[in-house]
């Protein structure tokens, strides 16, 4: 594409706009929740540095305004982020967290600094142009390392949480937005644009994790909806009471049965239902009595029973 500063411009500033708010969403996610469970915290911090060290190579390189401007918005927020980590993740208190972020931001603006006019008091051309490629390949393998541990939250939950999708789906659009103003450019700046494509890459995967995971979950949810008449009908036919035949699945001792025969409601309280008693004087009964005063005892305890 012929070289057009104009729309470089504007579509760095777009870019921006989006490299600026995108991490909004998962602070806002964060506080919401009161939960980190599932983010990252050395995504988030990995980030912050990966955006400082691509700060030094933009000065350096003398990119647009807007691109520069949103490296360095972006590494605040995600410092920002990654207080929320402290507080909420590791329950430390606030003015604890606060004094973390506020410590890695003045130490990371003055080492970006010092390298910045370090490297620009160099009058080696040459030197120069290593020095910044160093840099610039540096923020490259930072921002592709940093997903790895958030890739590692993901296998051991077995699921997508704590990351906020918005986020990441906003941090794509700025990407775009960041490569197609490269293209406008008077000459495109190659780690630039590689350091944007990975960012693409590696949180589209975690957004396609995150709807395969919920494709599996509502899979599952069928399939438990649909097994679950059947099962409520098992249930029922094993809490049924056993048969003397096997028709319940084995047969029954006569204590049980006496037990649930005692225990049975009668609309006819004169009918026996301590059979135990019935048991005994039935025993009684079939033992041959010796004289007509163990007879009447016998007859006794019928009647009584």
């Amino acid at each position: 594409m012929p070289p057009n500063p104009a729309v470089e411009n504007v579509l760095a500033t777009i870019g921006t706009v989006f490299w600026a708010a995108q991490c909004l969403p998962q602070i806002w996610k964060s506080w919401r929740e009161k939960s980190t469970k599932g983010l990252s915290e050395w995504l988030i911090l990995i980030w912050a540095i990966a955006s400082f060290v691509k700060g030094v190579y933009a000065l350096i390189q003398g990119l647009n305004i807007p691109l520069t401007l949103q490296t360095h918005l972006f590494g605040f927020l995600c410092l920002v982020s990654w207080g929320q980590c402290q507080y909420y993740g590791r329950n430390r208190t606030k003015l604890v967290s606060f004094l973390m972020v506020l410590g890695v931001t003045i130490i990371s603006a003055a080492v970006e600094l010092v390298l910045v006019f370090t490297i620009r008091l160099v009058h080696d051309p040459e030197r120069k142009k290593v020095a910044s490629l160093f840099f610039g390949i540096l923020s490259c393998i930072l921002v592709s390392v940093a997903v790895f541990p958030q890739y590692y939250e993901i296998y051991k939950l077995k699921a997508v949480k704590g990351i906020s999708l918005l986020f990441l789906a906003v941090d794509i659009t700025g990407c775009v937005f960041n490569n197609l103003s490269l293209a406008f450019a008077v000459k495109f700046d190659v780690l630039a644009g590689v350091s944007y494509s990975l960012i693409i890459l590696l949180d589209g995967i975690i957004i396609i994790l995150a709807w395969v995971f919920k494709f599996n979950d509502w899979r599952r949810g069928r399939r438990q909806r649909r097994a679950g008449p059947l099962n409520e009908d098992a249930s029922k036919t094993d809490d049924l009471p056993l048969q003397p035949d096997g028709g319940g699945g084995g047969e029954v001792s006569l204590e049980q049965r006496n037990h649930t025969l005692s225990e049975t409601p009668t609309r006819f309280p004169w009918i026996a239902t301590n059979t135990d008693g019935v048991q005994a004087a039935s025993a009684n009964r079939t033992q041959e009595p010796k004289d007509d005063g163990e007879k009447a005892e016998v007859k006794a305890e019928v009647e009584m029973v």
